[in-house]
């Protein structure tokens, strides 16, 4: 099943994909979901929950089916965080975020005279962090899989050899990174025919070598990625490239379990991810605050409740800017204070409903995260759950790879502070929290969520969207939570961002009136407007059964379920 408006193209794909979502609405028992950035991946997802797998499975055998499919963010050569639920009861997270290489440190992005080379921190090997993906898919598997590895990746590969057609949607992003990547090497290969002439849409797409490199890992595991014949070619690349990572650097790598975060809103339990990330204290202090609002209630895109929302996210940003960064390098980060009554409470006191906060640049407020992410939600009939969120950074990422691996890179490292000790009011922080130092995992924005009520999956989430991430989140889930509204309405109701600095409300075009806008400028909110935020796949326990949902801003996205 699928359940996705979708707009009528002129593509095979999408005159599918709309066939199948027009019957769609009228079958009534789910008992899966699997809701992703791209149709075929949520195919694939499916066909593992069929033959028996559980959710982290087919999670798993997605993610991989987006690193062919979805190449903007779906990947082999970036990272990310999984947040899951066992019918055990079993309530844990994956940390497979990328690290900084041996050879990294703090002024590596400066200048002789200690200035900030301008884009070095996102552009070129440099930028890139060691990989975290494929360690991260393997431990989950290996803790909590069920089906052979093999049959996991399988898929990926055989849509990799056997290509699929290039929706619109990837057949525009293809010409941008066809414009601005500096590896011609690699992308002479990457989104060509065989004839060597540039892919157009609906023709079919053939990824020979990335189907070669998901064979090394199917066969070998982790260590098909983290040594052999791609750690190999990933050090001579980097060497002739001027990039840092070696053979080393990805054979210390490791992916790591970590508790969740977990708090308590209404009757719901709330499970996010921790540092690394900083999506789930921020979600969390979020939701703590609006519990602790003892003002009347605040009607859902109202231009107080608009208001209240902001300030917010004015102060969890600026707290996560302070004080979160990898907590393998930060000891004693004070996670439990952020999210608890007694600091919600305090962070309440100086909220004037009339106008808003004064931001004071003195030492935090940071840009982390790029432009496009993606994340997956699954469901098993066992009620087993996860929450996928991982990325390259930007779109493509770093846009660059060896074209023997038929992979793009991650250029992750921009997630770190990249001039110690500088803050402004551009946005750019200094704190030593997430400083660069090797082997360290740069802060994150993605905020993969799972809900529970009863002790039972009631809603996971999670969205692409760089440092927007944490505020579209926290706009679903407490538009399902605290208003009641199904999955459909709680991801496409109008959102904001607001993120400390710049001093900015980001708001969707299109999606509020002048008159709102009009008053939130008198409350001295300065305004910016977004086509669209986040991109969210989401599933929830509404009408007495699951039913998901794909964000219709993702135009090749499907939330499909048997």
């Amino acid at each position: 099943m699928i359940l996705k408006p979708q707009k009528m193209k002129t593509t095979l794909t999408s005159l599918f994909l709309f066939l199948i979502t027009t019957i769609a609405f009228g079958q009534s028992e789910t008992k899966a979901w699997v809701v992703s950035d791209h149709y075929l991946a949520s195919e694939v997802g499916i066909t593992i929950l069929e033959a028996g797998g559980n959710a982290i499975d087919a999670s798993v055998a997605t993610a991989f089916a987006l690193a062919v499919t979805h190449p903007q963010a779906g990947n082999i050569g970036g990272g990310g965080f999984m947040v899951l639920h066992t019918n055990k009861g079993v309530n844990s997270t994956i940390d497979f975020r990328e690290k900084a290489p041996l050879s990294a440190t703090p002024d590596m992005f400066l200048n002789s005279g200690g200035e900030l080379v301008k884009g070095s921190n996102r552009t070129g090997l440099k930028a890139v962090g060691v990989p975290g993906t494929v360690a991260g898919l393997y431990l989950a598997y290996q803790k909590y899989g069920s089906l052979p590895w093999e049959q996991l990746v399988q898929p990926a590969i055989d849509l990799a050899k056997n290509g699929f057609p290039i929706s619109e949607a990837l057949y525009n992003w293809a010409i941008k990174i066809n414009d601005w990547s500096d590896d011609k090497a690699l992308v002479k290969s990457f989104f060509k025919n065989k004839a060597g002439k540039f892919l157009e849409v609906g023709e079919l797409w053939q990824q020979k070598e990335l189907a070669q490199s998901l064979i090394y890992i199917r066969d070998n595991g982790r260590d098909g990625f983290y040594s052999g014949t791609i750690a190999v070619e990933l050090e001579r690349y980097m060497k002739n490239n001027g990039g840092l990572i070696t053979q080393e650097d990805l054979r210390k790598y490791q992916a790591v379990e970590r508790m969740p975060l977990h708090s308590k809103f209404r009757e719901y339990d709330v499970y996010g991810m921790a540092p690394p990330s900083s999506g789930g204290v921020a979600v969390l202090q979020m939701l703590q605050m609006v519990a602790q609002w003892n003002e009347k209630p605040l009607a859902p895109g109202s231009v107080d409740q608009i208001h209240f929302i902001a300030e917010l996210m004015r102060r969890a940003f600026a707290d996560r800017a302070e004080h979160l960064g990898d907590p393998d390098f930060n000891i004693g980060m004070p996670v439990a204070h952020l999210i608890s009554k007694e600091h919600a409470q305090n962070r309440l006191r100086n909220l004037d409903m009339e106008k808003a906060s004064p931001n004071i640049p003195n030492k935090y407020g940071q840009i982390y995260g790029g432009n496009h992410t993606t994340h997956l939600s699954v469901i098993d009939k066992s009620g087993n759950a996860v929450s996928l969120t991982y990325t390259l950074e930007q779109s493509f990422g770093s846009g660059m790879g060896s074209a023997k691996l038929g992979f793009l890179l991650n250029n992750e490292m921009g997630d770190f502070n990249p001039q110690p000790g500088v803050t402004n009011a551009k946005g750019q922080v200094g704190s030593a929290a997430n400083t660069i130092a090797p082997e360290k995992r740069m802060l994150s924005s993605m905020s993969p969520t799972i809900v529970l009520r009863n002790n039972k999956p009631y809603l996971i989430i999670g969205s692409p969207g760089g440092r927007t991430i944490i505020n579209t989140v926290f706009q679903t889930i407490l538009n399902v939570l605290e208003y009641d509204m199904d999955i459909e309405d709680a991801i496409e109701f109008p959102k904001i961002h607001h993120q400390w600095y710049p001093n900015v409300m980001v708001y969707e075009k299109n999606r509020f009136s002048a008159e709102q806008l009009k008053l939130l400028k008198l409350k001295e909110h300065q305004l910016k407007a977004r086509e669209t935020l986040g991109r969210l796949m989401g599933i929830k326990y509404q009408k007495n059964e699951y039913m998901g949902y794909s964000d219709s801003s993702s135009p090749d996205g499907a939330a499909l379920s048997y």
